[in-house]
This record gives C-alpha cells, sequence and structure tokens, in this order.
C-alpha cells in the first residue's frame, strides 16, 4: 500500500496539470495538505482541476502558461518568491510526444518544438526554481520521463531524445545539490491512460492500462520532505528506485 505523505503547508508547482498525470498528482498532492501551483495551456481542465481540488477542501493557484514562453516562466518564479518566498515541491510533467516516425522523416519544426517543450522548458523551469527550492527545508524535484529513453525503441527518437536530456540533467542537478536538503529525481510512468498514450498507440485498448490516478498514487510520495534518495530513476511500475549504473 502506497504511503500518502503529510504535505501540509508545503508549497507544490505542477506543470501540465490539466489533464492526465499532472491532473491527477495535483489532485492527490493538494489533498495531502500542498497548496497547488497548476500549470498548463488549456484553462478548462485547470478550472475543472479547481473545482475538484476546492470540493476536496484543498487549495490552488491556477497558471494558464505555454510551456514555450520561457519569459513567462521566470515571471512565473519571480511571482511564487512575491507570494511565498520559495517552493517546496516542482514537478515537471508538461511535454509532447510529436510524432511516430522514420528519424530521417521528421520535419524539423516538429523536433524542434519537442525540444522546446520537453528540454528547454524543462532547464528553464529548472533555472527559475532552483532558488525557491533552495528555500525550501526540504525541496523536492520529481521530473517526468520514459522508458523510451532507455530502450531507443524505432521511431520515437524525438520524444525519446528528449526524455534521455531530462533525466540526464536531472542526474547532473542532483549531484550539484546532493550537499542540499533538496531532493531531484525522474519518474519513469510506465503505459498509462492518457491521451498522449492514446496518440502513440492508436490501436491499444486503454482499458488495459493503469489510470493516471493510480500511477501518481505511487509517484506522490516523491513529494514528501522525508524523502532521501535523489539522482535516481523512480519505475512506477516495479514502484522502486533504481540506481543509475555509473561507468567504470
Amino acid at each position: 500500500m502506497t504511503t500518502v505523505p503529510d504535505l501540509s503547508g508545503r508549497i507544490a508547482l505542477i506543470t501540465g496539470a490539466s489533464r492526465g498525470i499532472g491532473y491527477q498528482l495535483a489532485k492527490q498532492i493538494a489533498a495531502a495538505g500542498a497548496h497547488v501551483i497548476a500549470v498548463a495551456r488549456t484553462v478548462g481542465g485547470l478550472e475543472e482541476l479547481d473545482d475538484e481540488i476546492r470540493a476536496a477542501g484543498g487549495e490552488a493557484t491556477l497558471v494558464p502558461l505555454d510551456l514555450a514562453d520561457m519569459a513567462g516562466i521566470d515571471r512565473l518564479g519571480g511571482a511564487i518568491f512575491e507570494r511565498w518566498g520559495r517552493l517546496d515541491v516542482m514537478v515537471a510533467n508538461a511535454g509532447i510526444l510529436g510524432v511516430i516516425s522514420p528519424i530521417g522523416h521528421i520535419e524539423a519544426k516538429t523536433f524542434e518544438k519537442v525540444m522546446t517543450i520537453n528540454v528547454t522548458a524543462t532547464w528553464r523551469l529548472i533555472r527559475s526554481m532552483e532558488p525557491l527550492l533552495r528555500k525550501s527545508d526540504a525541496g523536492r524535484a520529481i521530473l517526468l520521463s520514459s522508458g523510451v529513453s532507455h530502450t531507443a525503441r524505432a521511431f520515437w527518437s524525438a520524444y525519446a531524445a528528449s526524455k534521455s536530456a531530462v533525466e540526464t540533467m536531472a542526474r547532473c542537478w542532483a549531484e550539484e545539490t546532493k550537499n542540499t536538503p533538496l531532493r531531484v529525481n525522474s519518474v519513469t510512468p510506465g503505459p498509462t491512460r492518457t491521451a498522449m498514450r492514446a496518440q502513440a498507440m492508436p490501436g491499444e485498448d486503454p482499458d488495459t492500462l493503469p489510470h493516471p490516478s493510480e500511477v501518481a498514487a505511487k509517484i506522490v510520495k516523491l513529494a514528501s520532505p522525508t524523502l532521501a534518495e535523489t539522482g535516481m530513476l523512480f519505475d512506477v511500475r516495479a514502484d522502486r528506485f533504481k540506481k543509475y549504473v555509473m561507468p567504470a
């Protein structure tokens, strides 16, 4: 049974919070007591999330933002500092698939968009939020990755490369901050009943996949102030951390 952490009084930022895993993580982190800063492009999804969080007795701040707006990410960091002076949890969940295609057939604009949203925006989020996370007594950073970053699956080159980059950034960041209270970890959620999965696997029966709420229930413990692990990969299907093997 997954233990729900006590996040009372914590401030948690979650990107891609209008649907899927991000939506469910926002609900569960709010239910654990945190004030959720929910970031997404889709206003309707954010408003629905806000209704659910408030109906359950939680609190949320909605931030409609396209993560391609790098200056907007920086402004968000400034706004969080002005209002709360710190950030306790950062979940970098937002991402796009791009296309499932032979690498030589991917249009330049598609490849660049995948890298902009999945990699550059994640870096910008780290850059903007790290000072706030360092002001927390137990900052926690959770970066969503994918199993394809390890399997090098045919036709998934852009998405797989973007998630490999995210994991490498997370590992470097964890090394840089390992002597601080900040803990940084990546997550591979595994196949999940989401719109992105349906886009990638149109012939798959979604009822055979875990619901995003089930996946989120296993990830939420990474936000705990008592978490000790850093620089690791959390495998949702195995429900455990995996160490990266360093070359000799």
